[in-house]
């Protein structure tokens, strides 16, 4: 521990290992993230960079090496810099805490709906109406928008036509770039959030048919697991003659991931086989992105997943296409309250399975294990229903009347 003047804080390291190698230590730290870098993790290089520091200061000679074991198994060298970095952001950290007001951050759903506070600044920006809300609304964009005085929904709309919002300079990484082509749809859900109301836009064509089969895929994100691993493919056909629920989950041996893989292809040929063609309904671009991943892991023998890639419908390009609704996200979970779907389970979400499927994974409890997947299926084979509740209402909102 040591006591750093310039911040008025003490500063504590324990670090996993100080490793001995001839006269002097390395210091290593253990780690479940698989990707141990600057963009991934760069809080895991200003740990041990600290710790580097802390070593520094008590011998007066800095470690031989900073290393951390990473999920992967492997050892990553993390160079020292005698604590510049880590150092700066501790000032940063207190510098925050010291100031006399809050600092501004723009809220966004992505960014703010799995956070721990969100319920205490989410009402706090609903109950100001404030263009941070509106979709495609991205952070950059919010802080340009607060520095020219607007920061309300209605604020926005009045300010802005769509010539002139395409042509308004926003941050964008290091530089700054026009809003451009997102400025119609902006301003068009603007105009929905202000009034409560949707606006139809432009009618989007949807395939016919008796049956659909919705598709939806459960993974680990890259950061925890080197392929992102999919432990969940489900599948059930809905329409004028529907099917069971159908899943392949990742076992948790060696061969599990492949066995998921072969099993999903053997439920969509079946599917095939007593259907013919039809359409695959998924939402959002994440299903494509994993059949696209495992074709190239695995490969596609008999051709099936490529005619599943054929089949595939996102629903949510189409949606944001057809209908700018008065709402802050075109995520399904929030449309699918809009359309009246509601869900049997009151825990659920993306991250709220990745965590419950790590918890199975790693319990030797066979009994919980079972039961822990059983609340995973049964949220997957929610998101199924709820898909299908919100391609029905679409489908409403789109047919021509007769």
């Amino acid at each position: 521990m040591v006591y750093y003047r310039g911040l008025n804080l003490e500063i504590l390291g324990e670090p996993d290992f100080l490793i001995r190698e001839g006269d002097g230590f390395l210091i290593r730290d253990s780690k479940v993230s698989r990707r141990i870098s600057d963009k991934d993790h760069p809080e895991i290089l200003r740990q041990l960079q600290l710790y580097g520091w802390l070593y520094h200061q008590v011998f007066g000679a800095p470690p031989l090496r900073l290393e951390v074991h990473s999920g992967s198994g492997e050892i990553v060298s993390v160079p020292y810099d005698n604590g510049i970095a880590s150092l700066a952001l501790l000032e940063e950290i207190v510098r925050l805490k010291q100031a006399s007001a809050e600092p501004y951050s723009p809220v966004g759903w992505s960014k703010c709906s799995g956070c721990g506070y969100f319920n205490r600044c989410w009402p706090r920006a609903e109950a100001g109406h404030l263009a941070a809300l509106v979709p495609d609304v991205d952070q950059g964009l919010a802080i340009a928008l607060r520095e020219d005085g607007i920061n309300t929904i209605k604020e926005l709309c009045a300010a802005f036509d769509e010539p002139r919002l395409s042509d308004y300079r926003r941050p964008w990484g290091t530089r700054m770039q026009k809003v451009g082509k997102k400025a119609q749809a902006i301003l068009k859900s603007a105009e929905a959030m202000a009034s409560g109301k949707e606006i139809p836009l432009e009618p989007q064509e949807l395939p016919q048919g008796p049956n659909y089969v919705v598709f939806d895929v459960e993974g680990l994100p890259p950061h925890l697991d080197e392929i992102g691993k999919v432990y969940l493919w489900g599948l059930q056909v809905f329409g004028n003659t529907p099917g069971p629920f159908l899943a392949a989950t990742s076992g948790f041996g060696v061969d599990g991931d492949r066995e998921a893989w072969n099993g999903l292809l053997a439920m969509c040929a079946q599917i095939f086989a007593e259907h013919g063609d039809l359409a695959f309904l998924h939402w959002h671009h994440y299903e494509k992105t994993k059949l696209d991943a495992y074709i190239k892991q695995y490969g596609d023998p008999d051709g099936v997943a490529a005619r599943v890639k054929r089949n595939l419908l996102d629903l949510l390009p189409i949606t944001k296409k057809s209908i700018a609704l008065p709402l802050p996200s075109y995520s399904l979970k929030v449309i699918e309250k809009y359309v009246g779907f509601e869900r049997s389970q009151e825990d659920y979400g993306g991250d709220w399975a990745m965590a419950k499927y790590i918890e199975a994974a790693e319990t030797s409890d066979e009994e919980l294990r079972a039961s822990t997947i059983d609340q995973i299926l049964k949220y997957n084979r929610e998101d199924l229903e709820a898909t299908w509740a919100v391609f029905r209402w679409l489908r409403s909102k789109l047919r021509k009347p007769t």
